[in-house]
């Protein structure tokens, strides 16, 4: 029996919702056969998103140099095939738990869980199929100020060792202030834990051209969280005063990435969670990020608590679009996020989702020039 997947377009006919606020194309199948889109937004500046339904990846962003020469500035693939072989996260929404559960094992209520390990003897970023290998169903529209994605998704109870069957809608919204909007939401039908983010990998001079060292980082935190050799908090909060890790005011990537630190030891660079200066579910600025050549600019807002700053430590060399190579810190992630092993660590924000509750976070990427 061939396999049904839901997909909805809203408001227009021909799949053109609007010729200059978005459109879907074919984006080829998965090896199971599953059809998968892609979704181009666009807004009244020329800024160009494209989102496919295949692991609510964002494809592609295009914005414009200080000059107002356009480029591509996340890192992606041009096939969908390419996305299931080759990717690290690229652009995906990672779930259930975006970062990593140590030992793959967490207890809610006094009742133990076991997930997959697919990080050494870790869980990540939900598991071995977790949302970023998933078809999402879709729902599009625009009018004179946005373009919006909807994309949802049903994890059902036990899905990759988690309890509880979640339903989860992820909403990109594209507006002609030239802010990505992604807002999450999740309800589920027993206790559970969610922690979802998007991890698209950056590189303000354009995908695929250099590495990332000279960017100037920004992040309004006093502290982060260490980690061990496997990468999972210590349960410390942690002081950036004095370290390699205070980016309070602006700092080249790379100033400080190679110093005789264990934690950028244990990272191979930076990847560690931030704890943002911030009251709980505040919306706030998070992060800037500025390249000075281009003169491309940045800035992250989130309701979360957290903020991952990876600076492509494990990239390999993968041909992405335009037969690219996406070399070692050729790209970084900045991952708006409940903090990593959080179900673990009582001290830490809780990452736990009750029925009846709502899980719902937003974070914005807002795009300048200086």
């Amino acid at each position: 029996m061939k396999k049904i997947i839901p997909y909805i377009i809203l408001s227009l006919a021909a799949a053109v919702l609007s010729a200059q606020s978005i459109t879907e194309s074919d984006f080829g199948k998965t090896k199971n056969g599953e059809a998968a889109k892609l979704f181009t937004l666009k807004n009244s500046n020329g800024i160009t998103v494209k989102i496919t339904n295949y692991g609510a990846i964002v494809c592609s962003v295009i914005v414009p140099d200080r000059s107002g020469k356009f480029a591509d500035i996340v890192q992606g693939f041009d096939s969908i095939q390419e996305y299931e072989t080759l990717s690290d996260y690229f652009g995906a929404v990672v779930g259930r738990y975006g970062n990593r559960i140590a030992r793959g094992k967490f207890s809610i209520d006094g009742k133990s869980y076991t997930l997959d390990k697919n990080n050494g003897e870790n869980s990540l970023h939900g598991g071995l199929v977790g949302f970023d290998k998933k078809i999402w169903s879709a729902e599009a529209f625009a009018d004179k100020k946005a373009a919006v994605l909807k994309l949802t998704l049903l994890s059902p109870d036990g899905d990759q060792g988690f309890p509880g069957n979640l339903k989860v809608a992820v909403t990109y919204t594209l507006n002609n202030d030239n802010e990505l909007i992604v807002n999450y939401r999740a309800v589920t039908d027993k206790p559970t834990v969610c922690n979802l983010t998007q991890h698209s990998y950056f590189n303000l001079y354009g995908a695929g051209n250099g590495n990332i060292l000279n960017h100037e980082l920004t992040i309004d935190a006093d502290h982060f969280t260490p980690v061990d050799k496997g990468l999972i908090p210590t349960g410390e909060l942690k002081s950036v005063e004095g370290t390699p890790f205070d980016f309070r005011k602006p700092m080249p990537v790379g100033s400080s990435i190679n110093a005789d630190d264990g934690q950028l030891k244990y990272g191979g660079g930076y990847d560690h969670n931030w704890v943002l200066n911030k009251k709980p579910g505040e919306m706030k600025l998070a992060a800037t990020l500025y390249e000075p050549i281009s003169g491309r600019l940045m800035e992250v807002f989130t309701t979360e608590p957290g903020i991952q700053f990876y600076s492509g430590n494990f990239l390999a060399g993968q041909k992405g679009k335009g037969g690219k190579a996406y070399k070692y810190r050729y790209g970084l992630c900045l991952e708006t996020q409940h903090f990593p092993d959080s179900p673990n660590h009582e001290k830490f924000p809780s990452t736990i989702l009750r029925p009846g509750q709502s899980y719902d976070t937003t974070t914005i990427f807002k795009f300048l020039t200086q």
